[in-house]
């Protein structure tokens, strides 16, 4: 397994089959949830995370289309970088990660909002964009949704 496929597949969750888009994501959340719970720094943890994450995953996705194909299910590392985004400025309460996880993988499953349209780039830039858009709307959907429950 190469460097690229490694990254890729986030350390080899991809190669788990159906269903790995969401371990990755699940794995990632709980990962950037503990961070959040137990440092003093979370929020630009989560920033320079999510773009080492979208150079890193741009530049393998890219990479390992030419052996699995565009867009492969083994690629999960634009799910990771999809749900940290979808996580970012949030306060990490586990029912809030948990609804901005739930609504990233309804947002990256179904494609609404032109999310879909996104695929057509070439290479990783292709592989990411649409989970880019999918935890922006997320995130979005999410601090809408906190700002009502702050109102009751």
């Amino acid at each position: 397994m190469s460097v690229h496929q490694l990254i890729a597949s986030f350390f080899g969750i991809g190669y788990l089959g159906k269903g790995s888009g969401t371990i990755a994501a699940v794995v990632w959340t709980v990962i950037l949830f503990f961070n959040a719970s137990f440092n003093q720094g979370p929020l630009k943890w989560s920033v320079l995370s999510f773009l080492l994450i979208s150079v890193v995953g741009v530049f393998s996705a890219t990479k390992v289309e030419a052996l699995w194909g565009k867009d492969h299910q083994q690629v999960v590392i634009d799910e990771v970088a999809g749900v940290n985004l979808a996580l970012l400025f949030l306060p990490p309460v586990w029912y809030i990660y948990l609804i901005a996880l739930i609504l990233f993988r309804y947002f990256d499953i179904f494609k609404p909002l032109y999310i879909r349209r996104l695929e057509v780039f070439r290479g990783g830039i292709g592989t990411m964009a649409d989970d880019w858009l999918a935890g922006l709307y997320a995130n979005g959907v999410t601090q809408i949704l906190l700002l009502f429950w702050a109102s009751f």
